[in-house]
């Protein structure tokens, strides 16, 4: 379980932007953070992740207070994020890359595996370089392969339908349904596209830098087309194309 405990945190500017965020997130779900642009949401995954530290509060990871520890050192823990435009390798494969993720040789067998849970041909991609070549849909595919082999405890995908096509997306929500169903780590995924919203155990509503609400689809979708709930309509039905 992660628990946050009276997160705060600013930008240079000093203008404050995660307002004293208490919140426990339990194990084995998969949970969706919502809310309108500029809420909070990436800022809060970032914390999570370690690539900010907050000004006060505590982070902590199956009863380890993991606060002051680094990005890498958060990985080692079993924490995973995925970036809204994950970051392409000249010169290395997608088997180098699994690899890696994976700390070790992987089997031929192994990588079908990988990429065949994700939607891709496993002798079309395996010895392709994770460059330009490759789409968005394709590379946030693979970035989701690579969380498979690592096999952590807690990930974090930050808008992962940003900058994909609408094939794509399909393949991504069918990619992310099929995690659900057999991980067992807990997903954390920020969006505000509505089948994305759909497929969540939970949905945490952020709005101002605080916590607006929380719930089952169920409780908390009805609510969202309610702008004067969060302070801005967050439920986006469209693929973002940028």
């Amino acid at each position: 379980m992660l628990e946050l405990k009276n997160l705060k945190w600013n930008v240079s500017d000093g203008t404050e932007i995660i307002k004293d965020i208490s919140l426990e997130i339990p194990s084995g779900k998969l949970v969706v953070i919502t809310g309108p642009n500029g809420g909070g949401k990436t800022s809060l995954a970032k914390l999570i992740a370690g690539l900010e530290k907050p000004e006060s509060g505590n982070i902590i990871l199956d009863g380890e207070d993991i606060t002051d520890l680094d990005v890498t050192e958060r990985a080692k823990r079993g924490i995973s994020y995925g970036f809204q435009q994950p970051v392409r390798f000249k010169g290395i494969t997608v088997r180098d890359l699994l690899e890696l993720a994976a700390g070790k040789k992987l089997e031929d067998k192994d990588i079908c595996s990988l990429l065949g849970k994700v939607g891709l041909c496993t002798h079309d991609y395996i010895d392709r370089e994770v460059n330009a070549s490759l789409s968005g849909g394709e590379i946030k595919r693979i970035e989701i392969a690579t969380v498979l082999a690592r096999n952590t405890k807690f990930t974090i995908f930050d808008e992962p339908e940003a900058g994909i096509d609408l094939w794509s997306f399909n393949e991504l929500i069918d990619a992310f349904i099929g995690i659900k169903e057999n991980y067992e780590g807990t997903l954390l995924i920020i969006s505000h596209q509505e089948r994305i919203l759909n497929i969540a155990d939970e949905i945490i509503v952020i709005a101002g830098g605080t916590v607006q609400n929380r719930g089952t689809k169920e409780e908390i979708m009805p609510t969202l087309l309610d702008v004067s709930n969060a302070g801005s309509c967050c439920l986006n039905g469209g693929i973002g194309n940028e």
